[in-house]
């Protein structure tokens, strides 16, 4: 089937749908098949002499062959955040023909949202739903593109030294291994409990980011001398070798068993409330606040903030452009002088 798109006098576009067939005399013809996407599939299903195709017809069947489709080709972590983000949309959308979705409409469910950084990664789920709908030929445009997303505020916490003090005075071996790596390797959590013995060697620590694809070495040692994550991959090494663990991921709980985010989470929440306690009971109150709201995720950030070199922090970080470790990564100001 060919599809042909004409501009209008009106300035409005034409779409109409042909097949590419061959007439008696085996010479190439196209056979006019209409302008409705549904019909010109059955009747070139006819000419074709093949089973008529299911015409979908709804946003529910949409979203199944997405889910069917699309999201398994994703990391795991972008799979869970799409599985729930496909949850809210299907109750809001299953039920209706894909020509009913319209930028207002898409408007009003953002509107109605109340969670508006959430309701934005929705939107742009749906978008790359119709993006998907288009290509596959059940959708002659994405509404998403002429609908404004809600203004989202970067986050700017700065772990400073005596939060992250707090919080890692209060947390296992496994927790303080944990955050020690994900400082100085500057990854994700992800990342962090990914790491594993067959990622070293005398030289690198080599990275292969799930969110990106992006693979970095970093060094172990610059001119001989271990750099501070050399030294902290000698003492893990050291360490794991005494208490006789086996388990090839780096960070382990006290079984030697590899960690899990959720336990990470859960030992990282016991961790902070603790220590937000502690604060609390000694009349440090200010601190207390600061202290809850500490979360692993700033962790990645206060590595980039505390690299002087913004590139380096920008390479170390795996960005592609510089700007994004400065706008969301780099959570301290400029050192300046003052006037005298």
């Amino acid at each position: 089937m060919l599809r042909r798109v004409r501009k209008m006098k009106s300035g409005k576009l034409w779409v109409g749908y042909y097949y590419d067939g061959r007439d008696a005399d085996g010479k190439r013809r196209e056979v006019p098949l209409g302008t409705d996407l549904a019909e010109a599939k059955l009747e070139w299903a006819r000419l074709e002499h093949k089973a008529a195709p299911k015409v979908m017809s709804t946003m529910g069947e949409l979203f199944d062959r997405y889910e069917r489709d699309i999201i398994p080709t994703k990391s795991p972590r972008t799979q869970k955040d799409n599985m729930y983000e496909l949850e809210r949309l299907r109750k809001a959308f299953a039920e209706a023909p894909i020509e009913a979705i319209t930028p207002p409409v898409i408007a009003q469910y953002r509107d109605a949202r109340t969670a508006k950084t959430r309701a934005n990664r929705e939107i742009a789920l749906l978008s790359h739903v119709f993006t998907m709908s288009m290509e596959w030929g059940f959708a002659e445009r994405n509404p998403c593109l002429a609908v404004r997303r809600n203004k989202e505020k970067v986050r700017d916490f700065y772990a400073a030294d005596e939060i992250w003090d707090a919080v890692y005075g209060e947390g296992d071996q496994g927790l303080k291994d944990a955050m020690d790596l994900a400082y100085l390797a500057g990854q994700r959590p992800a990342d962090t409990l990914k790491f594993s013995t067959v990622d070293l060697d005398e030289d690198y620590l080599w990275v292969d980011q799930n969110k990106t694809d992006k693979k970095l070495r970093i060094r172990r040692h610059i001119d001989g001398v271990l750099t501070g994550l050399g030294l902290f991959i000698e003492a893990l090494l050291e360490r794991r070798k005494l208490q006789g663990v086996r388990n090839s991921r780096l960070i382990t709980n006290d079984s030697g068993l590899r960690m899990s985010w959720e336990m990470l989470r859960n030992r990282f929440s016991e961790a902070r409330d603790k220590a937000a306690r502690k604060l609390t009971a000694d009349g440090n109150t200010d601190l207390a606040a600061k202290v809850r709201q500490f979360q692993f995720r700033d962790i990645r950030p206060k590595a980039a903030s505390e690299i002087e070199d913004i590139s380096q922090a920008s390479r170390l970080l795996g960005h592609s452009k510089e700007d994004i470790t400065k706008r969301v990564y780099r959570r301290v100001g400029e050192v300046v002088s003052p006037t005298k």
